[in-house]
């Protein structure tokens, strides 16, 4: 194999795995070392499902007659955002929900952000899998330090905090047996991600950067909050609300 390709390989998946240890560590009760791999896995192996789907609404998209800015909002908010935060809920939807090894409302959150973590690792690895004929080693390990830490700091970040937004939401519903908070869950993640990426990529100036950074910041705060309020719900969500779900 060429050295480049296992160079991205490394610097892609490092940003999410830094993240997860940072999240497991918020677990008190720590999950298998069997799961926690199986859904980081399922989370990278949906990203090339979603991605032929991104391609194929994005092509719809071009042939509908719209103003630039609107086909510009439907992209980043429905094609990219919308796509991405489905998928990764899905993993856990259909893998851990149910399952014996699901004992505490934390759990949920904490298996929506492996999953999102798996998702961004691919994506950090195939975002760095790049045509670069000619280029030194010094230069292409610069670029690949670079790239990686600015996803670490953006886009893994980002994928991890919408997760665990959604996971919080989940949790709550699953407590209290409403739906309700699912939706408000994927209402809020998908927004955020949304124009997190439409303020980069569309955004002048000063916005371009204070948008993201407010974000992010946002976002931290509400699932460093959301995971001690989780913590809190064991005494009173019982386990068989969960078993029934």
């Amino acid at each position: 194999m060429d050295l480049r390709f296992i160079i991205y390989i490394i610097f892609g998946v490092l940003p999410s795995l830094t993240w997860l240890f940072y999240y497991l560590r918020k677990d008190v009760h720590p999950e298998s070392n069997g799961n926690v791999i199986k859904i980081f896995l399922l989370g990278a192996f949906v990203t090339l499902p979603v991605f032929f789907i991104q391609i194929g609404l994005n092509s719809l998209l071009e042939k509908i007659a719209m103003p630039a800015l609107l086909s510009s909002l439907l992209y980043w908010f429905l094609v990219i955002a919308l796509t991405e935060e489905l998928f990764k809920f899905l993993v856990v939807k259909l893998k851990v929900i149910g399952s014996s090894e699901l004992d505490e409302p934390l759990d949920i959150m904490l298996y929506m952000v492996i999953s999102a973590l798996g998702f961004a690792a691919l994506e950090n690895i195939l975002y760095l899998f790049s045509p670069l004929d000619g280029i030194s080693f010094a230069d292409l390990i610069n670029r690949t330090l670079m790239i990686s830490f600015i996803r670490f700091i953006g886009a893994t970040f980002l994928h991890t905090l919408c997760a665990g937004t959604i996971g919080y939401f989940l949790a709550l519903g699953i407590c209290k047996s409403q739906k309700r908070y699912l939706f408000t869950g994927f209402s809020i993640a998908v927004l955020l991600h949304g124009l997190y990426n439409f303020s980069i990529m569309t955004l002048e100036g000063v916005l371009k950067i204070a948008v993201p950074v407010a974000i992010l910041i946002l976002l931290a705060y509400f699932v460093i909050t959301g995971f001690e309020k989780l913590k809190k719900l064991k005494s009173v969500c019982k386990i068989k609300i969960w078993q029934n779900n």
